[in-house]
């Protein structure tokens, strides 16, 4: 025991797993507990400033800080009313339609926009606006169920696109980095597609209609809309370029959270913006803001201070890898993944996980690039809201509170390991992954 306690691992591991607890289990509200992080780590010295506030600097936080400027915009403008009112006009005739045109439209819009918080950012304003014609109002069961369809729907289905997911292009760069192997966008399409994109999704629309019942009605107004103002079409020639940057980032090569940023600047300047600094300071949440940098940063620190190897070594040997035992060893590795997410969050997961394939290669008989890719359903599959950001700053945007979302983690996770994880194994086998 005292050797434990004189190791160099023995301080950060305790912040950070007490850091982990008090967001599992919401005893102090999220931003209280990233603050805290912040000085107990900062004072316990147990990694260097620039780590520890490194989530400050993630493109992820800065995405998150414009997806709120320009959300405030969206829906002053008009233009989340708008493109609400050609949604409802079809999609709210019963709340199994509603849930799976929110989910499915979250999951098509991952084809074309490569950023999980850009995508929340536009999307919730719509969504909300369609939900009050929809006569749902916010606070309610219902428009948590919406909230949170558009929460999973942009994250955990974006798993299966390359492109669109900041932990797959983390397993592409390690991958590259680490073994030379490069992965193409339409073999990563199609072996994760048909289970952790189609069956995963009807199995989140029949999750959310169950635990987040709601009774839309038709909207009574069917007078057609006025012509757009001069701010909606200004707005919408705007967000028109940051989408067309965004997709085009590989062309270009400026990031979707440069770009976002870029677009949020422009929307609050004087006389050509379209906010004010009071709706500025009322409609931006600086409590999500720090809850999200304190994310990023705990994962970094796990990261920089070893902790996330030490904890992957731990678990390689302890897990039943054995060639013998294919489905065990499948299994066993999505055990490994799930086991990362709660200390490192889904974006660091590959990272470490990546590094760690070719023992776990070697371990069960898998082929390298097989063993790369059973991460994908683990890192996808959170147990609790925080180790997926996008997921949290959905559920900061639509007021979600931390129960409800926990709930349907959970619910989820559970459906996938016991009714997806077999298939998933099967599918890998259909096509001579294993």
């Amino acid at each position: 025991m005292s050797l434990w306690l004189t190791h160099p691992l023995f301080i950060p591991s305790l912040v950070v797993g007490i850091t982990i607890l008090l967001w599992a289990t919401s005893l102090l509200p999220e931003f209280i507990t990233a603050l805290l992080f912040f000085a107990v780590a900062m004072v316990a010295k147990i990694a260097p400033a620039d780590v520890i506030f490194g989530g400050f600097a993630s493109s992820a936080f800065w995405l998150v800080f414009s997806g709120f400027v320009l959300g405030i915009a969206i829906r002053k403008t008009g233009l989340a009313d708008r493109a609400a009112r050609a949604l409802s006009s079809r999609l709210t005739d019963s709340w199994p339609l509603m849930v799976a045109s929110v989910v499915l439209l979250s999951y098509a819009l991952a084809f074309v926009m490569p950023s999980n918080m850009g995508r929340i950012a536009l999307l919730m304003p719509i969504v909300a606006a369609m939900a009050k014609r929809a006569g749902i109002n916010d606070g309610t069961r219902a428009w948590y169920g919406l909230a949170l369809a558009v929460g999973f729907g942009t994250f955990q289905l974006s798993a299966t696109i390359l492109p669109a997911n900041v932990p797959n292009l983390v397993m592409s760069g390690a991958a590259e980095g680490s073994y030379g192997i490069h992965l193409n966008y339409l073999p990563y399409l199609l072996l994760h597609t048909p289970v952790l994109g189609w069956l995963k999704g009807a199995v989140l629309i029949v999750l959310i209609c169950w635990l987040f019942p709601g009774k839309p009605h038709a909207p009574r107004d069917l007078t057609p809309p006025e012509p757009m103002n001069r701010d909606e079409k200004r707005l919408a020639w705007m967000l028109a370029v940051v989408l067309l940057l965004w997709v085009s980032e590989s062309w270009h090569g400026i990031g979707p959270a440069w770009t976002g940023l870029a677009a949020a600047v422009i929307t609050l300047l004087p006389r050509v913006g379209f906010i004010n600094g009071e709706e500025f300071s009322s409609g931006v949440n600086i409590r999500t803001c720090i809850y999200v940098a304190g994310i990023l940063g705990l994962a970094i620190t796990v990261t920089q201070t070893g902790i996330g190897s030490a904890v992957g070594e731990a678990l390689l040997q302890v897990m039943p890898l054995d060639a013998e035992k294919p489905f065990t060893s499948f299994l066993a590795l999505t055990g490994i993944t799930t086991a990362l997410n709660f200390i490192m969050t889904a974006n660091g997961v590959p990272a470490l996980y990546t590094t760690l394939a070719q023992s776990f290669a070697d371990a069960t008989g898998f082929p390298l690039l097989s063993v790369i890719m059973i991460q994908v359903l683990g890192y996808s599959t959170p147990l609790l809201p925080y180790q997926a950001s996008p997921i949290v700053v959905a559920m900061a945007l639509g007021k979600v509170p931390a129960r409800a979302g926990m709930l349907l983690c959970i619910a989820l996770a559970a459906a996938t390991y016991l009714l997806l994880l077999p298939l998933d194994y099967a599918w890998f086998n259909v096509l001579g992954k294993l």
